[in-house]
């Protein structure tokens, strides 16, 4: 499967988000290394993969819309 790699600006277009915002507050709170992003050959450039972001999106916001947060971090659907 080929992954789509998307740099932070690429990423914010999409997301509809703002670049500081995404390095600021999205980056290493929500979107993880290794899960959401890599840096090629160990250097200071990031790549975002597409698939695993919009991934968590839908099921974060479907978590959020249909649930009740519990207490140790789980959700109730009903």
């Amino acid at each position: 499967m080929a992954h789509v790699y998307l740099t932070t600006s690429e990423l914010a277009e999409r997301i509809k988000y703002d670049v500081r915002t995404i390095r600021e507050r999205l980056k290493d709170r929500v979107l993880l290394e290794g899960i959401h992003y890599i840096r090629p050959f160990g250097g200071r450039k990031i790549l975002y993969l597409w698939e695993p972001i919009e991934r968590d999106m839908k099921l974060y916001s479907a978590e959020e819309s249909f649930g009740v947060p519990m207490a140790r971090g789980g959700v109730c659907h009903g």
